[in-house]
């Protein structure tokens, strides 16, 4: 059965119409009426701003699903016309079960209350009982980590301090639905990875969860669907994993695949660079790629008349703008001049080399010159892919889920040898 549909939901807002300051209700009826007389002027230059533009989807019960998007894309529009804090100007909404989200830092929160009152406040309002509160309160208070504080009014918090115990409570009063927004950046790397492994939790019991993030890490490893929203819109829908890799395709700039016409093809009148793009081992075209997996860069060119030796070579970079490696084909096949014609190679990755994120592709075709290269074609980040994680500690990180610093992280074999077995005292 579905937890959560959403038919054409749209939500429109008014671009520079009046709109007053706190005024009194003699003030809000006054200018009712004078506006309805036409007595006091209209800014006739309003717009509308569609937030959301028919937009819909079905989250089954037990989903964990991620909503992508760049700032303005209209995911927090979403999750508020999801919570009922505000009414779709078109479309329906419908969602079976309990709600307990987090939206924004202090969310449902009382100022003046203690971290204790706020506590019972929210489970009351999720419709809970004090027992079921009692039988939870210690869980919450360790989960958040602010025992120390559970008695202060929560005005005095940091941010930081709101989102630890509003996670812990939206995540422990057992809600059917969990709706979680950015939020979790506030916190800390220890307190973050805690709320991921606990929203695993909570998705492998059968609840559901709706995740919104800019952090791509987390929803690959959360979320097996995810939605991208782009201008109120749904640009993409599906695995997590590919619209993720679509979505930082298209904000890097470059896709996983270029083809050339031979007229427009970059490189010179006697090599020309025909296409290049991204493989998996089955020889498809790939925007993300496992880590654990080979990944394939490959490249086509046309021999247009004689020439000199000349060979293949790719330089690999990443989103800090850092060289992750060059690489070439040595092939003896490139020791003597190539016969005119059509060429297509392919430089495999080993699995387990690269680092997470984005990798930009630079394709070159040269000839050595004295002690140098000599460039036919040289195109840079060409290509681009997504270098993806599935968490599983199968990869060269292990059971570790923090982000390694470098453009690689290979996995390497290791020798352990137990030398001897002995107490060591401490003096």
């Amino acid at each position: 059965m579905s937890t959560v549909v959403a038919n054409g939901l749209s939500k429109r807002y008014r671009i520079g119409e009046y709109r007053a300051g706190y005024e009194t209700l003699r003030d809000t009826v006054s200018h009712t009426v004078r506006r309805a007389l036409r007595l006091e002027h209209v800014d006739h230059s309003a717009e509308d701003l569609w937030a959301l533009k028919d937009v819909s989807f079905t989250i089954e019960e037990g989903e964990v699903v991620g909503f992508i998007g760049k700032n303005g894309a209209g995911k927090s529009t979403l999750l508020k016309i999801l919570t009922r804090i505000t009414p779709p100007t078109e479309g329906t909404a419908t969602i079976r079960g309990r709600v307990g989200s987090i939206l924004e830092v202090g969310t449902g929160f009382h100022p003046e209350l203690t971290g204790r009152e706020n506590t019972y406040l929210n489970g009351a309002i999720l419709g809970m009982k004090r027992r079921e509160i009692n039988t939870k309160f210690d869980d919450i208070v360790e989960f958040s980590g602010i025992g120390k504080f559970i008695d202060t009014p929560v005005k005095r918090y940091s941010s930081g301090m709101y989102v630890r115990l509003a996670f812990a409570v939206a995540a422990h009063l057992d809600p059917e639905v969990l709706i979680i927004d950015e939020v979790l950046a506030v916190g800390d790397h220890e307190f973050q990875q805690r709320c991921m492994g606990r929203i695993e939790e909570i998705s492998g019991s059968g609840r559901t969860v709706i995740f919104v993030s800019h952090d791509m890490q987390a929803v690959t490893r959360l979320c097996g669907r995810a939605y991208w929203l782009q201008g109120g819109q749904v640009m993409a829908e599906g695995p997590s994993d590919d619209v993720v890799s679509q979505y930082l395709q298209e904000a890097s700039g470059a896709g996983a695949e270029r083809v050339f016409t031979l007229d427009e093809a970059p490189g010179t009148g006697a090599v020309r660079l025909l296409s290049a793009r991204i493989v998996d081992t089955s020889g498809e075209t790939s925007y993300g790629v496992d880590v654990r997996e080979p990944i394939g860069i490959e490249l086509r060119f046309a021999v247009l008349g004689e020439c000199g030796p000349l060979f293949p070579k790719i330089k690999l970079g990443n989103e800090r703008g850092e060289v992750v490696f060059n690489a070439l084909d040595t092939d003896a096949r490139w020791r003597v001049a190539p016969e005119v014609g059509t060429y297509t190679c392919t430089a495999w990755i080993p699995p387990n080399l690269l680092n997470e994120g984005i990798v930009g592709v630079d394709v070159t075709v040269a000839s050595i010159g004295a002690g140098t290269l000599v460039n036919h074609v040289n195109v840079p980040t060409l290509v681009r892919f997504h270098v993806r994680d599935p968490g599983l500690g199968d990869s060269a990180k292990g059971h570790f889920t923090g982000q390694f610093r470098g453009g690689v992280r290979p996995l390497l074999d290791w020798t352990t040898e137990f030398v001897e077995s002995r107490a060591y005292e401490t003096a």
